[in-house]
């Protein structure tokens, strides 16, 4: 499986990166990203590139991919909504467009987040944004899937680069298993996150497309019922669809 991964620098990226590199089904991984990671694995090609809404340069490098995981992303807070879209929605339908173009049969995912408004009327400017770049996504010509996970707790060295962020998790971390325990429908990790991904490709575009903390740590659990191999179809019975 030859996959991409943009965004692989922040907390859910960092996941995602860990998990492609532990997964003997993924053989190659291109990390595009604007600044090169300390990441050296016979596995990974990276590509430093600064225009993210332009990605005709890297066409060659994005032939033959089988997914794309999308997870850049930043904080609303302090942005204004134009800036927020230019980042959220500009960014990332480039990017799907751009590694679709030669990919029919591409699964792209991409990480939005509990709370995303898809009809937008929410008065919460990012649950709109996101909504709408969730929709946009869901209409290109890709087997896309929307991930929006609620609590996330980082593992394997992954940090948030947003600094609230980053204190939440250190003062809640050491909490995780009540929290899933009292909310397993709103709670995850990244390793699930990484891991779910990738069984995505397995699914050969079938819905449901809109995956919640319970289908992600469905799709992301080790073991029978748990990702599966390019090609094979696991069942996602019971996975809302919203």
């Amino acid at each position: 499986m030859r996959v991409a991964v943009l965004g692989a620098s922040g907390m859910v990226g960092h996941g995602v990166l860990d998990a492609c590199l532990r997964d003997p089904r993924v053989e190659d991984v291109l990390v595009v990203g604007r600044t090169p990671l300390n990441t050296v694995h016979p596995k990974v090609r990276q590509i430093t590139h600064a225009d993210f809404t332009d990605f005709g340069a890297l066409q060659d490098e994005l032939r033959g991919l089988d997914a794309c995981f999308y997870c850049l992303g930043v904080s609303a807070a302090g942005r204004t909504e134009a800036e927020y879209t230019r980042i959220t929605y500009d960014y990332t339908l480039a990017a799907a467009r751009a590694v679709s173009a030669d990919n029919p049969a591409l699964t792209f995912t991409y990480v939005s987040g509990e709370g995303t408004d898809s009809t937008g009327t929410s008065r919460t400017m990012w649950a709109r944004v996101k909504g709408r770049t969730e929709n946009d996504l869901l209409a290109l010509p890709v087997h896309a899937y929307m991930f929006r996970p609620g609590y996330i707790r980082p593992g394997a060295g992954a940090v948030s680069r947003t600094a609230a962020y980053r204190w939440t998790y250190r003062l809640t971390s050491w909490l995780y298993p009540l929290l899933h325990r009292l909310a397993p429908r709103h709670t995850t990790t990244t390793e699930q996150l990484g891991r779910a991904m990738i069984a995505t490709v397995g699914l050969d575009g079938r819905g449901p497309h809109v995956l919640d903390s319970s289908a992600i740590n469905r799709l992301g659990t080790p073991g029978p019922a748990g990702p599966a191999a390019p090609g094979e179809r696991p069942e996602p019975e019971g996975v809302p669809t919203a």
